[in-house]
């Protein structure tokens, strides 16, 4: 493999294992849980708690995206978690302090994750081209499987609005639906595979900046987050093919400041805690306002050790499986880690996964 083949390979493993490592701890809002469950805190795979202190699942839609109300939970409608999607997992919605991910076992990946794999599937099943469509059909072959094809018990907001758009007879490629939590971090999941393939493959930068904004349309319609992806594949592509002198942090920092000018440098000078800076500073929830700069402060504090950013980001609490899914992906381009690569052989589907990885990444 060249370089940058090695570095997507790192980069896309370190994707997985993020997003594995914080499922246990997966919206935790208060870190003090994470530490009382897990002693020390997480510092390695592991299955899913029975109990989940800061749960709020069953005030989630199973009929749509966002909260339940009275118009979109009628007892007489076709329930989309359920009936459409996450087939036989719907009456675990009701259960006060339900895991998210109930049963997952340690090294298992949540469902955002496995969208990335549908995505790598539909570029090899499209002579190694992405193509939203083709994409689609995996997507919805995915989510509608009978029995599941994952081994989630919850769906993101977008998932539920995206099926229910779909059972209403929406075109495939007009389904994705704007609820208050569109412009969320998990939408950044999907991207890196795209980004690694068409580019690993000549395609030039501004093309993949527009297959990835119009992938990103069809489950987030959000110019919001449409710019920090842009902000997100332009930080991808200098990591992939930069040189070997060429000073990551710098890379990092101007990011950081280009996005949405943070001073990057200052914030990692005055800050002795990392829960100054998400939980205080910025929010542990999925909005990307403050998942994107939280992102580019761990890259940088833990520059040069992917497996301690991992391990930050998942104590951290929050939306940490999808923060982490594209920390990872960061992180290992800015540095590869052993512990990354020792977490990543133990994942349950490695084999069937490092099949895909790789299938992607042969030019």
């Amino acid at each position: 493999m060249t370089e940058p083949q090695n570095r997507a390979q790192a980069a896309l493993k370190a994707l997985f294992v993020g997003d594995s490592l914080a499922m246990p701890v997966h919206w935790y809002y208060r870190p003090a849980d994470i530490y009382q469950q897990f002693p020390g805190g997480v510092r390695d795979l592991h299955d899913a708690p029975a109990f989940h202190p800061s749960s709020i699942m069953s005030l989630h839609s199973t009929n749509s995206g966002g909260r339940r109300s009275r118009q979109n939970q009628a007892a007489t409608e076709r329930s989309v978690v359920g009936d459409v999607i996450l087939k036989g997992k719907r009456q675990f919605w009701d259960i006060p302090n339900q895991h998210y991910h109930r049963g997952m076992r340690a090294g298992e990946n949540t469902l955002n994750a496995h969208c990335a794999r549908a995505v790598m599937r539909s570029i090899a099943a499209n002579a190694d081209r992405y193509d939203a469509a083709r994409f689609v059909d995996h997507y919805i072959d995915l989510l509608t499987a009978d029995p599941p094809a994952h081994p989630d018990t919850y769906a993101e907001s977008y998932h539920r609005g995206f099926f229910a758009n779909l059972d209403a007879g929406k075109p495939p490629l007009r389904c994705g639906a704007v609820t208050h939590d569109t412009p969320s971090i998990g939408g950044l999941v999907t991207i890196a595979p795209i980004v690694f393939a068409e580019r690993l493959r000549g395609v030039a930068l501004e093309e993949v900046q527009e297959l990835c904004h119009q992938h990103l349309l069809l489950t987030h319609p959000d110019t919001g987050l449409a710019r920090t992806c842009r902000a997100y594949v332009n930080l991808l592509d200098t990591l992939l093919f930069r040189e070997e002198s060429d000073d990551v942090m710098s890379i990092l920092a101007q990011t950081a400041q280009r996005s949405i000018g943070l001073d990057l440098p200052s914030l990692l000078a005055k800050t002795r805690d990392d829960q100054e800076v998400l939980g205080r500073k910025y929010s542990i929830a999925c909005y990307i306002d403050g998942a994107w700069p939280g992102i580019l402060y761990l890259a940088a504090r833990y520059c040069g050790d992917s497996g301690k950013a991992l391990i930050a980001n998942t104590n951290l609490g929050g939306d940490n499986v999808h923060r982490g899914a594209v920390l990872g992906v960061i992180s290992a381009l800015c540095q590869p880690s052993t512990d990354v690569e020792n977490w990543y052989q133990r994942l349950i589907d490695e084999p069937s996964l490092s099949h895909e990885i790789n299938r992607l990444l042969t030019v």
